[in-house]
């Protein structure tokens, strides 16, 4: 099988633009990609789009609207929806389609007009009994960040996860976002304004839990011999995983309980799994990363990630918090952009969000948030019902 670069990165900041479509929003994104790339739309043999729940059937069709701005050229579009993994999923195929030769050229997209408040179902005006999600929101009373905040408190009774430790993360996350044009947040927060916010879920205090946001992000992919027609720093995809859960896996129970008497093997979880699928395809392991995204919807799950991906053995996470490992400087620079706590969540697009900054990283373009001589990058992704994506780059 051939290889698959990325050569051209685009990204719309993230945040809250009523006055914008999302349609509006990937045409944008798609063009700096492109631009980004030296390609124009007619080199693209294929679009792979991130679906936009919220935004109805044209929502559902975003690849097939952008390729409709873009102007029609007769490639095939293909629609994705894999919940916080879509961006991740789209990525893969694209690579799959590249690397066995079908097509030379990708365009990837994925982007989304958030709902306001925490994110429900996409039936807002109805109870959808088939949907376990839908289930916990309005017999339970129990959003996301309920269940996020249920997982701290396990990690606070078996490994000794502070409330401090807590704020010490977000106090990382705030530095690196204060550096990133294109995060929602820029303040730069002390370990006494994040405890002193508003408790939202014990042990998370408001600044810890992301936002709903609007945005988008875009990347050109293509074979490594066309991308040398384009440019002299292609980001290699060395490894790409996807995966859902397998039975009996971590974190997906029946309504109401996720417990057991015997608790899955780690190995099952769909994080876990891509992670290691990805590291395998790329012949690397974690020690062999110099910057990593992960999916930080609260800081907790930043932490979690440190044991998952491999930095550290179980119940070691917190000890490299607090060393420095994951911070600038550190050892493992972790979510350099500032991460989903200083940005928001934007599902469709925030898998391509965490490639745009990794790619960013490996060229050398992250300016004074660069972690100094990356040549291997790492992210992660997962979402409801355990889709997960994970992807190794090089330089």
């Amino acid at each position: 099988m051939r290889e698959a670069a990325i050569i051209g990165i685009g990204i719309h900041p993230w945040g809250k633009f009523p006055e914008k479509t999302v349609h509006e929003l990937n045409l944008e994104i798609a063009q700096m990609a492109l631009k980004d790339a030296n390609m124009e739309w007619k080199d693209i043999q294929g679009l792979f789009c991130g679906q936009d729940p919220w935004a109805g059937i044209q929502g559902m069709l975003a690849g097939s609207a952008l390729a409709q701005n873009l102007g029609l050229t007769g490639i095939p579009v293909t629609n994705n929806y894999n919940a916080c993994a879509t961006g991740g999923y789209a990525l893969r195929t694209a690579h799959l389609y590249i690397t066995s030769g079908l097509i030379d050229t990708a365009l990837v997209c994925g982007g989304s007009i958030s709902p306001k408040g925490a994110f429900g179902t996409t039936k807002y005006d109805e109870f959808d009994e088939t949907d376990l999600d839908s289930q916990r929101f309005r017999i339970l009373g129990s959003a996301n960040f309920t269940g996020f905040a249920m997982a701290a408190q396990r990690r606070m009774q078996q490994y000794g996860l502070t409330e401090e430790d807590l704020a010490l993360q977000k106090v990382k996350s705030s530095k690196y976002g204060s550096l990133n044009p294109n995060a929602r947040y820029h303040k730069v927060y002390t370990v006494e304004e994040i405890l002193a916010s508003p408790m939202v879920a014990y042990p998370l205090h408001l600044y810890q839990v992301c936002a709903t946001s609007d945005g988008a992000a875009a990347c050109v992919v293509c074979s490594t011999d066309v991308a040398k027609k384009y440019t002299t720093k292609p980001i290699i995809i060395a490894g790409i995983g996807a995966s859902n859960p397998q039975y009996p896996a971590p974190g997906m129970g029946g309504f109401g309980s996720d417990f057991s008497e015997v608790p899955p093997p780690n190995e099952n979880d769909a994080g876990i799994k891509s992670t290691y699928n990805a590291y395998e395809e790329a012949g690397v392991g974690p020690e062999d990363l110099d910057v990593a995204s992960v999916y930080d919807l609260t800081g907790a799950m930043e932490i979690q990630w440190y044991e998952d991906i491999g930095l550290c053995k179980e119940g070691d996470a917190e000890k490299l918090l607090r060393e420095g490992a994951t911070s600038m400087g550190g050892r493992i620079p972790i979510c350099t952009d500032g991460g989903c706590t200083s940005s928001g969540e934007c599902i469709p697009a925030q898998a391509l969000a965490e490639t745009y900054e990794i790619v960013t990283q490996l060229r050398g373009d992250a300016g004074p948030r660069q972690v100094e001589g990356a040549k291997v990058g790492f992210s992660v992704n997962s979402g409801k019902l355990g889709n997960s994506s994970a992807i190794v780059y090089k330089r």
